[in-house]
């Protein structure tokens, strides 16, 4: 039986998540990308609360473990997306909005 890295098998299975989220995200219709925003800024609020957990992991004497690094980095992230989607969705939904005729 041939036996293949897990190093492998986890890259392959990163690359092809990538692909299927591509074609999944640009196959969406416009009209359903807004509640799709919000599933995803909800995601990104699970991944702030698990960020915060891997930054305070660890030992109080030293604060610079790869860790708590990594932690702030995923909470700088995926703030950044939480404040974007925000923005998109909000853009998105100002295009729905009927505009108002002047006489």
């Amino acid at each position: 039986m041939i036996e293949i890295d897990p190093f492998i098998f986890r890259l392959s299975i990163f690359i092809l998540s990538i692909f299927i989220g591509y074609y999944v995200v640009w196959s969406v219709t416009p009209s359903l990308h807004t509640p799709l925003m919000s599933v995803t800024n909800a995601i990104s609020s699970v991944i702030i609360v698990g960020a915060i957990i891997a930054s305070l992991a660890g030992n109080s004497e030293n604060i610079f473990d790869t860790a708590n690094i990594f932690g702030f980095l995923a909470i700088i992230l995926a703030a950044v997306n939480i404040f974007g989607g925000f923005l998109v969705t909000q853009r998105m939904l100002q295009m729905y909005k009927k505009k108002k005729k002047d006489k």
